[in-house]
């Protein structure tokens, strides 16, 4: 054991929350044998289904996602906050099953989600070919029963005018031998008067069917909200209680949005519930590290119902009664020696496949070849990572000859297609290659001509954005060391909050991500450009 994981073992008396911090939301915790595994949304991003790894709860690693095909997951053309929702991961016949759901829309009440079930012998893979389940809506997960019965449950979608979109909770058998739904769904759950009853999840414990779910929207008045019978198909009655766990009217939490929960019992029998919570820059204000996973523990008596400290989330708690267990730590800088991206990076709408970004060519590079605009939704050729806190870094040297305007590379604070900031490489029309920086605001596209930088011949060129609380700022190198450009932008409009756009009460945008730091390639004219990045480092400061 290095002298880093020994000191970090020592201090592991407690959890400090987030134990995801980012975009790490709808969190769906597995407890197999002595290992934890942490499964949460990932929209518009490959690898789908991000996992995390722990064993003791408190010290988590990265294994990347589940989803890194095609074959898994098409997202072309995906919608910004479209793509996976809410997985669920559950295990079974020594097999790891997972839920997920794909939603193509907004519009109107109609959010077309198709549910698909895959399965693994190993949570690393391979992965079975997807099965097609039902698109009755969305947040679909798996029970299963002590009768070696298998039930899928999801929130019950109606799109009729009038009518309450959030139709309840229902669910339906699912055969596993046949890997296939059997019988008709029944509607068990109608929700509270929270209303918005999705992410259900349910678990038998003393004679009790306890089914958990989230309500009241994924932002201030999220909550998790528990409903019991004795009964598989209800009526399941609430916890007079309230509310399991939440936030709402307690502007003054650290943690807000608390919601969206799932249970997990240690060998010792503890209980916990990992959930979703935001942490805005000021109160109730934008979050621009999105949605992130936390961890609370639970008192759950014998025939009684389960409750969380004062029933509101909290900063740090004790750790459990299980082996520290640290992993080493995550190296600043990713030299690109790997045949394969580390599991820090995502890639959008498209898997990481070679013929865009690929880690062979040249030695200890990246050579990312240009894809669409900003806009594009087929085929971009962004690779990122989340923004981890609120003062992180992402700090790059490139290699690029742009032959023209249609041709740029660089780094990016980006959101979604409608709101990111760039500074990049490209040819300008006098034949200068310039630094120039560009930013979208809610579509809407500004040009900074004085912050355009001579960027000299063919050289490498260092840049640099950088996360500063609510201000984004870049600096570059072209050769004589680090220059700040002097601009300093507003960070949160990366955020949720601002990118969601409600129009006559319909959302005609939506923000359900979270802030990234990324490299960025654009052929416009596709020409054939690429860029060669050397090394990316990753700051938190």
């Amino acid at each position: 054991m290095s002298t880093d994981i020994a000191g970090v073992a020592a201090a592991a008396t407690s959890i400090r929350n987030p134990i995801l911090s980012g975009f790490h939301p709808d969190p769906s915790i597995l407890r197999v044998g002595d290992d934890y595994y942490l499964a949460t949304s990932t929209f518009e991003w490959y690898p789908g289904v991000r996992v995390h790894h722990s064993r003791d709860l408190v010290h988590w690693r990265a294994l990347g996602g589940i989803i890194t095909e095609r074959r898994l997951l098409d997202l072309r053309g995906a919608g910004d906050s479209n793509g996976v929702w809410a997985p669920d991961l559950s295990y079974v016949d020594g097999l790891f099953h997972l839920v997920y759901s794909d939603v193509a829309s907004f519009a109107s009440g109609y959010w077309d989600p198709q549910n698909y079930l895959t399965t693994a012998s190993d949570i690393g893979g391979p992965w079975s070919d997807p099965v097609r389940l039902h698109s009755h809506g969305f947040d679909a997960s798996l029970f299963h029963d002590e009768d070696g019965t298998s039930w899928l449950l999801a929130m019950s979608a109606d799109w009729r005018p009038g009518r309450e979109r959030f139709g309840g909770i229902e669910i339906q058998r699912y055969d596993r031998a046949g890997r296939r739904l059997v019988g008709k769904a029944r509607l068990i759950f109608a929700g509270t008067e929270a209303g918005v009853t999705e992410g259900p999840r349910l678990y038998r414990r003393d004679g009790w069917y306890y089914l958990v779910t989230a309500e009241g929207g994924t932002s201030w008045e999220h909550q998790v909200t528990v409903a019991r019978s004795r009964d598989l198909f209800g009526p399941y009655l609430t916890d007079p209680a309230g509310p399991l766990l939440t936030s709402a009217g307690r502007p003054h939490l650290r943690l807000q949005k608390a919601g969206h929960g799932s249970l997990v019992r240690t060998r010792s029998g503890q209980w916990y519930l990992a959930h979703l919570v935001g942490r805005p820059y000021t109160p109730l204000g934008n979050c621009v590290l999105g949605r992130e996973t936390a961890i609370q523990p639970v008192d759950w008596p014998a025939g009684d119902w389960p409750t969380v400290p004062d029933g509101v989330p909290a900063d740090e708690i004790p750790a459990p009664d299980l082996p520290t267990h640290p992993w080493p730590p995550e190296p600043a800088t990713d030299h690109f020696d790997s045949p394969r991206l580390h599991t820090a990076w995502s890639t959008l709408r498209r898997p990481a496949t070679p013929d865009w970004a690929d880690l062979t060519s040249r030695p200890s590079h990246l050579r990312i070849h240009g894809g669409q605009s900003p806009v594009g939704r087929q085929a971009p050729s962004l690779v990122a990572r989340r923004v981890g806190a609120t003062h992180c870094s992402l700090e790059t040297v490139l290699e690029f000859d742009p032959a023209d305007h249609r041709q740029l590379a660089g780094v990016t604070g980006y959101y979604n297609t409608a709101n990111w900031y760039y500074a990049y490489l490209t040819r300008a029309d006098d034949g200068r290659r310039v630094v120039e920086v560009l930013s979208c605001d809610s579509g809407r596209l500004t040009a900074h001509p004085g912050l355009r930088v001579d960027a000299g011949g063919g050289g490498p060129v260092g840049l640099r954005v950088t996360f500063d609380g609510p201000v984004l700022h870049f600096a570059c190198d072209t050769g004589d060391g680090w220059d700040e450009l002097p601009a300093r932008f507003d960070a949160t409009t990366l955020s949720d909050e601002h990118a969601a756009i409600m129009v006559d009460g319909e959302p005609a945008a939506w923000g359900f991500t979270g802030a990234f730091l990324g490299l960025w390639v654009q052929d416009l004219g596709a020409d054939g450009a690429y860029a060669d990045f050397d090394h990316a480092t990753y700051r938190e400061h």
